[in-house]
């Protein structure tokens, strides 16, 4: 009969099996890389002992030869004190690719965080479906497929890319909130090879699926320097919403300068005297929020439009706003689809949304036309009027055009509208309506004296028309703010609107139809 120490023996050394499956092949394949084990890789993501692994003995039945995990890391932990999911692929066992018991894991932790209630933090580095197991991994992607859409607006879901990830392995993170990628990452459906064998296309990794460039297509929500600086940032983003959807966001430091302070004053002087020239809208964002404290989403996807986390009094909050240094502000089809994105992320976690505004208008062109700019624009319409969170609008500058709503003015679904007394509202800017409707006026004066009287009619069209006087006069804003006050007045507009309720009519439909 063996006895209690050969058993505790016995456990002790399938765990240090467990604990490094590939052996000191895999330790030699790391080091190779350059990269950790997928639980250092967890416990640099989690606070400082709070790791809680799940199914490290877990195997392929029937398999003498199977390594422990297969190819995943599971289990529970802590982010800044808060019980979170956590997932991180092995790729020294299999290549961290999805077999059976790989797809049962991950299933099972998904549905923990559907039970508890906590986010899930997925950090990949796989190649994919496990080729040997055939129809197998691709049954448990689909399992997998399923349990994530159930968590989707539920509870926050962060997908944090590492080394080359591919096929199946794509597209579990693109149905999660954000994807946070490192510079030596990539990710792609297929690699190059598959793609010069089928296609005979070449092309290079970095150009497929390099972190920069998916970035720039809007897949990567952000790209940072290194493993750790990605951890950090999925931290920091974590600490803006609440654990799931049926609770509030915490709240940081509320209260801080109750008064006007230099920084608020320096917005009196912050809007430049010519409507031609640009500035950087940052500028604005670091002086309306708690500490200047703003974390960015998808900044280098449609740079014409700002999205990312603050706070205001302590309490966060989802804001979008328009960026004249690129295009001039003008909205595209790119940036509307990351507006529609970011507005349906505040919403589902009750985030309120701040609309800071200064677009000429929708961007003209043939090409904008074939982006389907219509229907992509369409859709963040859609996102404001279904959103119930209080939303706050404030127009700085121009607020041209269809970019009216699209940066959802009041009659579209802002709680409190106020613009600054730079702000200039109008169907469209002063130089286009001089050259629409004064074409016939122009037309009758000498030609030496057409350029002054042009200029003349573009001033008389700002100082009389495109104003928020006008606006304000008729009920369409709320108020017209002196900008030295604006964070002092986001605060009190929020605090009116802390307990919104949706008072709309209950629908019977299952959901609407977005425009596609």
């Amino acid at each position: 009969m063996t006895g209690t120490r050969d058993k505790l023996d016995r456990l002790r050394g399938v765990l240090a099996v467990a604990a490094e499956p590939a052996g000191v092949a895999g330790i030699a394949k790391r080091e190779h890389k350059g990269i950790p084990s997928a639980r250092e890789r967890v416990r640099a993501l989690l606070d400082t002992g709070s790791f809680l692994e799940i199914g490290a003995l877990a195997r392929q039945p029937g398999n003498p030869s199977a390594m422990y995990g297969d190819g995943v890391v599971t289990g529970r932990g802590l982010i800044e004190g808060r019980p979170v999911v956590v997932i991180a692929h092995d790729q020294t066992v299999f290549g961290g690719s999805v077999g059976e018991m790989f797809g049962r894991k991950v299933a099972e932790a998904l549905r923990f965080a559907y039970e508890k209630g906590c986010p899930v933090v997925a950090i990949n580095d796989s190649g994919g479906a496990r080729i040997q197991d055939a129809v197998t991994s691709l049954a448990w992607f689909a399992h997998m497929s399923r349990r994530q859409e159930r968590l989707s607006g539920f509870v926050p879901q962060v997908s944090i890319m590492l080394g080359k990830c591919a096929a199946g392995s794509v597209y579990g993170p693109i149905n999660t909130d954000v994807i946070i990628a490192t510079e030596s990452s990539y990710m792609f459906v297929t690699g190059p090879e598959v793609i010069k064998a089928v296609t005979g296309e070449d092309v290079s990794m970095e150009e497929l699926g390099g972190a920069h460039n998916q970035a720039r297509n809007g897949t990567v929500h952000h790209v940072a320097a290194t493993e750790q600086a990605a951890f950090d940032w999925a931290r920091a983003y974590l600490s803006y919403l609440p654990s799931n959807c049926l609770e509030s966001a915490p709240v940081v430091n509320p209260g801080l300068e109750p008064e006007i302070t230099a920084s608020d004053r320096e917005l009196d002087a912050i809007i430049p005297d010519s409507d031609r020239a640009g500035y950087d809208m940052h500028e604005i964002l670091l002086r309306l929020f708690d500490d200047g404290e703003f974390h960015e989403v998808r900044g280098e996807f449609a740079g014409n439009l700002i999205t990312g986390f603050s706070r205001i009094d302590g309490r966060s909050v989802g804001v979008v706003a328009n960026q004249p240094l690129v295009l001039g502000g003008a909205v595209d089809a790119r940036c509307s689809d990351k507006a529609t994105h970011f507005i349906r992320l505040c919403n589902a976690f009750g985030l309120p949304l701040v609309f800071v505004v200064d677009t000429p208008g929708v961007l003209p062109g043939v090409e904008e036309e074939r982006n389907g700019v219509i229907v992509r624009g369409g859709r963040v319409f859609r996102a404001i009027i279904e959103a119930t969170v209080p939303i706050l609008n404030l127009v700085v500058r121009k607020s041209y055009g269809g970019a009216y709503g699209f940066m959802a003015c009041k009659q579209l679904g802002a709680d409190i509208s106020m613009a600054w007394p730079t702000a200039r509202i109008a169907v469209i800017g002063a130089e286009s309506a001089v050259d629409l409707v004064g074409r016939r006026q122009l037309a009758a004066v000498p030609e030496e004296q057409r350029a002054a009287f042009r200029e003349a009619m573009i001033d008389q069209y700002n100082e009389t028309v495109a104003t928020p006087w006008v606006a304000a006069e008729r009920g369409y804003i709320d108020a017209v703010i002196e900008p030295s006050r604006t964070r002092l007045e986001l605060r009190r507009a929020l605090r009116l609107l802390r307990d919104k309720e949706d008072s709309a009519s209950p629908n019977p439909r299952k959901h609407s139809l977005y425009p596609m």
